[in-house]
């Protein structure tokens, strides 16, 4: 690791100080890196400057520390993923975006189909005239008895587009395919281009349901960047509400699959107790899914007394019915039944995918980025603990039932402390030059992270956002192998992933 350069999360490094490696030195220190049990936080390409056409390659790994290096990019370059997976959905996308070759990769396609950020041909040879459905190399299965079942992307309901293959003996699935991007709507390009003081707008807006993981992540790099400091009273602020959007996700789920298995009763529970935590986030900064709270510098509303004593008031009367209801869930035969034993990936499997957040956690990896890398009020909060990792449905359910009550305790906590949020004020913000930071952020579904580099103007020259899906929608494929298919709604729920954090 000597050729990695060790970093903070948050911190502003100065690019000149990024190392800048052979091809094959970087190859090396990656594999190496990877091999020994580490995991990529971000790997993505970038042009050197607005006026070169000259591209460059970035990784940011981690371990129990964050280390970031660099190298000229090729046209082309012998794939990672041919010898570890950790790399797959990144060479991907970078092919996409910059229409450089991983050689030798073993699926070799293109990720949400838009036209790379240089304006050439990608390197799956596109042009982007053609529909997704003619264009896309979709997996097959042959042999006597073998089906496909093809499942959206249009369906039933106010969810996002997203198409599901699955090959299938009877009801057997072999294979799932998923494939996203069918409503790219280039994030990435705009947080590069708007003027800055809309960032944070879109930054809370890259995932609906993950409002604060990803305003939170934009608002620290920009801090790093700008040099602005945030007072104790709005990190408080920004804790308790990054652990009620937490809860809310994880409720809402937690009677999504009682509905999955036709147990009704805590659906109904969860759905209206769902509300009446997003009605805490309003109390909390104005909003219930927790737009225009978290801006770089602060917080836009201060918790006052009376704000204080309604949330946890509130908080005492809903944590008895949580409880109930989560008892009402976990001791039924026949949910437990449906639950345990479905949709299982092994903690090899998820360790080579690096698999994050609690669906990583359900499969016995113990990574949380509260606890690596501690943001905001984390580093004095008690860490939480996972008593299920058997990687099935009724483990990624029990951690976030886990969760939920880990999220009670440290709201408690949080709330105890007096300490007032200073009022914020909009300010001129000023980028600091020829510069980069990486944030993390244990955002509801796992780790989140945003990726900036500025140029020799303080201007943004690259924005990589990676929202915790983008590790585990593989993970949903996995899961469904040798299942039946009448199995996939439980599974699917049981991950929850972002289709909107997926396709940027």
């Amino acid at each position: 690791m000597d050729k990695l350069l060790h970093i903070q999360n948050g911190e502003r490094v100065n690019r000149s100080a990024l190392p800048h490696l052979s091809l094959n030195e970087f190859r090396k220190e990656l594999l190496d890196f990877t091999e020994a049990g580490g995991q990529v936080v971000q790997f993505f390409a970038y042009q050197e400057s607005k006026d070169s056409d000259s591209l460059k390659l970035l990784a940011v790994l981690r371990n129990d520390n964050l280390y970031v290096t660099g190298c000229d990019a090729p046209d082309s370059f012998d794939s990672l993923t041919a010898v570890t997976e950790k790399f797959h959905m990144f060479e991907r996308e970078i092919g996409e975006q910059y229409g450089i070759k991983a050689k030798g990769h073993p699926w070799w396609k293109m990720v949400r189909y838009h036209q790379n950020c240089t304006g050439k041909a990608d390197a799956f040879g596109n042009n982007y005239r053609e529909d997704i459905p003619g264009n896309y190399p979709y997996f097959t299965v042959e042999g006597k008895g073998v089906h496909e079942v093809a499942v959206g992307p249009v369906h039933a309901g106010i969810i996002e587009p997203g198409h599901f293959r699955f090959q299938c003996f009877g009801e057997r699935v072999f294979h799932l395919e998923i494939q996203l991007g069918y409503q790219h709507r280039g994030v990435e390009h705009l947080l590069q281009t708007v003027p800055m003081k809309r960032l944070p707008i879109l930054g809370e807006t890259i995932a609906g349901d993950t409002s604060i993981g990803h305003g939170l992540c934009m608002a620290q790099g920009i801090e790093a960047l700008a040099d602005l400091e945030v007072d104790e009273g709005s990190k408080i602020v920004r804790t308790i509400a990054l652990e009620l959007e937490r809860v809310a996700n994880h409720i809402g789920d937690l009677g999504a699959l009682s509905l999955d298995v036709a147990f009704g009763p805590p659906a109904a529970y969860f759905g209206r107790i769902r509300g009446e935590y997003l009605n805490l986030s309003q109390i909390l900064g104005g909003n219930r899914f927790g737009r225009g709270l978290v801006r770089p510098g602060g917080v836009t509303k201060i918790m006052g007394e009376e704000q204080r004593k309604l949330i946890q008031e509130k908080m005492d009367e809903l944590t008895p019915e949580v409880e109930h209801v989560n008892d009402l869930i976990f001791s039924t035969p026949s949910v437990r039944t449906r639950f345990d034993h479905t949709g299982t990936v092994s903690q090899e499997n998820a360790e080579q995918l690096g698999m994050v957040g609690y669906a990583g956690r359900a499969c016995g990896l113990p990574y949380d980025a509260r606890v690596s890398f501690p943001t905001e009020c984390y580093a004095d909060l008690p860490a939480n603990t996972n008593n299920k990792t058997q990687g099935d449905v009724g483990s990624r359910a029990a951690v976030r039932r886990e969760e939920i009550m880990h999220s009670f305790d440290l709201i408690h906590t949080l709330l105890a402390r007096s300490t007032e949020a200073n009022k914020y004020t909009p300010q001129d913000i000023q980028l600091a030059p020829d510069s980069f930071v990486v944030t993390v952020n244990e955002a509801w579904r796992g780790e989140a992270s945003h990726c900036i580099l500025t140029d020799e103007q303080g201007d943004i020259l690259r924005y990589k956002v990676k929202d915790p899906s983008f590790h585990n929608w593989t993970g949903l494929a996995l899961a469904l192998r040798d299942q039946g298919i009448s199995d996939f709604p439980l599974c699917n729920k049981s991950f929850n992933l972002s289709y909107c954090g997926f396709d940027l």
